[in-house]
């Protein structure tokens, strides 16, 4: 694991909540969760970068550029952006790209689901416009690096609120273990 490199993302921020239901807002989780495993891989000796360690607003510009700038732009970075999901569901997903396989998404997504989280899917997104490319900008617009998006449950599901506002930390713990694995 040594060769990789870890950029943390903590989606959305500053005047972009992300996904709100009631007073939560889904900004305050994943500034939480990307804190938490930035100083986890640090712990470990794992080269890594954050995008935002607080409440700021980055343009998509600003978040790309640090993504790609921090350790370059080639297949040993991985890019870790965490979220919180909404529209009626519950558990946790994992979307990955489309230049990349399942295996790491899988032992996400397993790692999550052994900490108490429903284990959603994983699976990728396309553009619709655009089927050869990915949905995301993390992914589409760092073409080389293995971007994974967590989603870690759902704000707008009662039970998941429960488990995000007392075991996100778990979960996060989870996704840390399975990539240093």
């Amino acid at each position: 694991m040594n060769e990789y490199r870890i950029v943390v993302d903590a989606g959305h921020g500053g005047s972009d909540p992300g996904a709100v239901s009631g007073n939560l807002k889904e900004k305050d989780f994943n500034l939480k969760a990307a804190n938490y495993m930035y100083e986890r891989f640090k712990e470990m000796g794992i080269p890594v970068a954050i995008t935002r360690d607080d409440d700021t607003s980055l343009t998509r510009a600003e978040r790309l550029r640090i993504m790609t700038n921090t350790f370059g732009n080639d297949s040993k970075v991985l890019v870790l952006s965490n979220h919180i999901n909404a529209g009626g569901g519950d558990g946790a997903e994992v979307v990955y790209p489309l230049r990349t396989d399942a295996t790491l998404p899988s032992m996400i997504l397993d790692a999550i689901g052994d900490k108490g989280q429903i284990k959603r899917k994983y699976y990728q997104r396309v553009l619709p416009e655009d089927p050869s490319k990915d949905y995301y900008y993390i992914m589409r617009e760092t073409p080389n690096t293995t971007a994974l998006l967590i989603e870690y449950g759902f704000i707008d599901n009662s039970k998941d609120q429960q488990k995000l506002q007392n075991n996100l930390l778990d979960y996060v713990e989870g996704v840390v273990e399975a990539v240093a694995n």
